[in-house]
This record gives C-alpha cells, sequence and structure tokens, in this order.
C-alpha cells in the first residue's frame, strides 16, 4: 500500500509539472510557427523581386542562360517546398543562385550604371537583410524552445507529448567561402 501512495505522489507530481511545461511548450512552438511565417514573407518578398532582377541583367548578359536558369530553378524550388526544413534547403539554394547572379552582374558595368536596376538592387539588399533579421529571430525561437525541451523537469513532458525538435535556419556553405576581393580591374 505504501508503494502505491508513493507511486501515486511521483504519478501526480510528474503531471503536476508536466502541465507547466506542456503550455509552455504550446506557446513557444507557436512563437516558433509565427516567427517562420515572417521568415516565410520575407522568403516570398525575395522571390517575387527576383524575376525582375533576371529581366534587368537578362538584356545585357544574354549568353549567361546557365546562372539565369539556376536562378529560375532555385525559385521553382523555393516555391515548392512544402516544410520548414525543405523552404531552408530552398532559400539557400536561391541565395547561392542570387550569389552568382551578382557576379555576373559585376562584370556589366553598363548595368551598374542604369537607374532602375539600382533601384531593384537596393529593394533586393534591403530584403535579404530583413531575412537575416527574422532568420536570426526565428533560431532565438527555436533555440529557446530546443534548450526548453531538453532541460529537466520539461524533458519528461516533451517526451510524454512527443515535442519535437525544431531545425535551426543556417546559412548554406557556399556562403561560408571566403570572398575573392580584387579591386585591379
Amino acid at each position: 500500500m505504501r508503494r502505491f501512495r508513493v507511486h501515486g505522489g511521483l504519478l501526480l507530481l510528474a503531471l503536476t509539472l508536466s502541465g507547466c511545461s506542456y503550455n509552455t511548450f504550446v506557446g513557444q512552438e507557436e512563437a516558433i510557427r509565427a516567427q517562420w511565417s515572417q521568415v516565410e514573407n520575407q522568403l516570398q518578398r525575395r522571390s517575387d523581386l527576383i524575376p525582375n532582377l533576371v529581366e534587368s541583367v537578362r538584356g545585357y548578359a544574354a549568353h549567361e542562360t546557365g546562372v539565369f536558369q539556376a536562378v529560375a530553378d532555385a525559385r521553382a524550388r523555393m516555391a515548392g517546398a512544402q516544410t520548414p526544413e525543405a523552404r531552408i534547403a530552398a532559400a539557400n539554394e536561391q541565395s547561392s543562385a542570387l550569389a552568382r547572379l551578382l557576379a555576373v552582374v559585376e562584370n556589366y558595368p553598363q548595368l551598374k550604371a542604369n537607374e532602375s536596376f539600382n533601384r531593384l538592387m537596393d529593394e533586393l539588399s534591403g530584403t535579404e537583410n530583413r531575412i537575416a533579421v527574422e532568420r536570426m529571430r526565428y533560431n532565438e525561437r527555436v533555440q529557446d524552445y530546443n534548450t526548453k525541451r531538453r532541460s529537466f523537469p520539461a524533458n519528461v513532458t516533451a517526451a510524454i507529448f512527443r515535442f519535437k525538435e525544431y531545425p535551426y535556419f543556417n546559412v548554406p556553405d557556399a556562403a561560408k567561402a571566403v570572398p575573392n576581393v580584387d579591386f585591379r580591374k
């Protein structure tokens, strides 16, 4: 009988503690989803700007078809991505494709003198900054949630209710490469 009371007391204590953690997890998951929506808003803004950028550059650099195709393919993958993990991978591919496109632009100084192109580049630059800020905020929410999920006694609640770990939005490997700056041109 005494053993039954001890186990019952422990079970009651675990349920009480898990109730507090459960509500926290639910709130944190909703915060992550809301922040992810902000990331997607900015990614969509970038995807909307890309066709205008491509058309501006295409007139000057008609022979750079591989770069344009990579940008178009990355944009299509972004549109078709369904999960946060797939959206993160597609966004990273899109960033790499845009970097290659901007490298093409460097070879066409007359394009950089075009006023509408410069406005478009300013918009794209602003969008990239917004994406970076929203990605940082998303990662902060994920860090808070994942840390709580792994901490005792909340980890018991996370295991019982199967709260999953959320992925971080990391920079692509291509962005980690040191850029080659050459002022001799």
